[in-house]
């Protein structure tokens, strides 16, 4: 049977309860999240979230009710201990969405951290919730995920939220800000630092949404080009494939932004509509073309606009706030399974094919003095985005403290090991 959840089923914050503790429960309280949590309702949340990381094959589900009802049921459970989790949220509704996302299916990274997403879902569910993902195009294209979301289009999305800067700028922040957190320090800001809880709550009142890290790709590359970049002067005119607020920078120094889903950029090269374009690295960036320009190739690093990329799972936030608690924490539980799962695959195939484009391409990278003009047209975007929208100025403050005091934390060991490394 397949259905949404029904209003009547167990409604509650479990997950946010949960996190009281570390002071994550803003949504709780300001309502997004409705009803209450009974004894049995946080047992299994509990449960749930002790089987995270558990990739035991799953016991078989409970039998389903013989009427055939999507019913929550909140049986006693006694015991909270991993093996007792898809028991007891096997006999929760059987529910099967859909959903959009930005990616084509080759991409195994990013398509995959959807999949991978879905079937963690699955298992922690027993298979009663099911979610299916489709690639960009197919519910929605890929730079139009977030509305179609919003709008009940499609249940659940997973999207990169820098995609709808044109909607509002706080959506950057979801995603990389410019010179801003690597990927350490951007999960340390969104599951500790307050920046999830921030963002949702933005996200409820802007779009009537919630979303949940869900993937992660590290810092990235600068992007390809067909010339050398030896000084500002060079990027005048370039037209590059280039997203966010990084675009504004780009053209405040004389280039143009060009804004492409990552299916659409080899198009874009063949037919000569861009000079420049830059996805994730080494592995996604050969799957989309990126190397098909024609005439010497030059891969320069860093992508400064992403030194910490995270994708998210979007849901609308009525269905989400009429999914039992059981199911919040299996979703919560699966993004973030799905935010390391994707960083460590990342980490695995870049190493690889980084190799193969040593032997065709020169990678470079972008001379100081660019780098430095990059970084201060950045602060004055920020700050220029600031002056004119009151949620981006009230989010900039705060993370930009998180930001100078992370920097300095991690300027210490980390920065003189690594200097060290890299000379082995």
């Amino acid at each position: 049977m397949t259905q949404e959840a029904s209003s009547t089923a167990t409604d509650g914050p479990a997950v946010d309860m949960i996190l009281d503790e570390a002071g994550s429960s803003s949504l709780a309280r300001r309502g997004f999240i409705k009803g209450g949590l009974g004894v049995a309702g946080f047992a299994a949340a509990s449960a749930i979230l002790a089987a995270c990381g558990d990739d035991e094959e799953a016991p078989a589900p409970a039998a389903a009710p013989d009427d055939g009802a999507a019913t929550t049921t909140t049986a006693a459970a006694t015991t909270t201990t991993a093996s007792d989790t898809v028991a007891v949220t096997a006999q929760g509704p059987e529910i099967e969405w859909e959903m959009a996302t930005s990616w084509p299916t080759a991409l195994v990274t990013l398509f995959g951290s959807a999949q991978f997403f879905a079937e963690r879902v699955s298992q922690l569910t027993g298979g009663r919730f099911k979610i299916n993902p489709r690639p960009a195009g197919e519910i929605a294209g890929g730079l139009e995920v977030l509305p179609v979301v919003r709008d009940g289009g499609a249940q659940v999305g997973h999207t990169a939220s820098y995609y709808y800067v044109g909607l509002s700028p706080v959506q950057q922040f979801g995603t990389a800000v410019p010179f801003g957190l690597t990927q350490r320090q951007q999960n340390a800001w969104l599951y500790q630092g307050g920046g999830i809880e921030i963002l949702n709550e933005f996200y409820a009142e802007e779009h009537g949404t919630i979303s949940f890290p869900a993937g992660a790709t590290g810092c990235q590359m600068g992007g390809w080009f067909t010339k050398e970049l030896q000084s500002v002067d060079d990027l005048n005119g370039l037209k590059m494939r280039i997203p966010g607020l990084a675009g504004r920078v780009l053209e405040n120094l004389g280039g143009e932004q060009v804004t492409l889903a990552g299916g659409e950029i080899l198009q874009a090269i063949q037919t000569g509509a861009i000079d420049g374009a830059e996805f994730v690295g080494p592995t996604d960036d050969l799957i989309l073309g990126l190397d098909q320009f024609q005439g010497d190739l030059y891969y320069y690093h860093p992508g400064w606009w992403e030194p910490g990329t995270a994708v998210e799972v979007q849901f609308n936030l009525d269905l989400w706030n009429d999914l039992p608690p059981e199911y919040q924490a299996v979703i919560r539980c699966a993004a973030a399974d799905a935010n390391m799962n994707t960083m460590a695959t990342y980490d695995v195939l870049n190493q690889r094919d980084l190799q193969t484009i040593k032997g065709f391409a020169q990678i470079r990278e972008f001379p100081a003095d660019m780098m430095a003009a990059f970084k201060a047209e950045t602060e004055n975007v920020l700050d220029t985005v600031a002056g004119d929208d009151a949620n981006f100025a009230r989010i900039l403050g705060p993370w930009r403290a998180f930001r100078d005091g992370i920097a300095e934390w991690h300027g210490l060991a980390e920065r003189s090991f690594l200097s060290q490394q890299t000379q082995i």
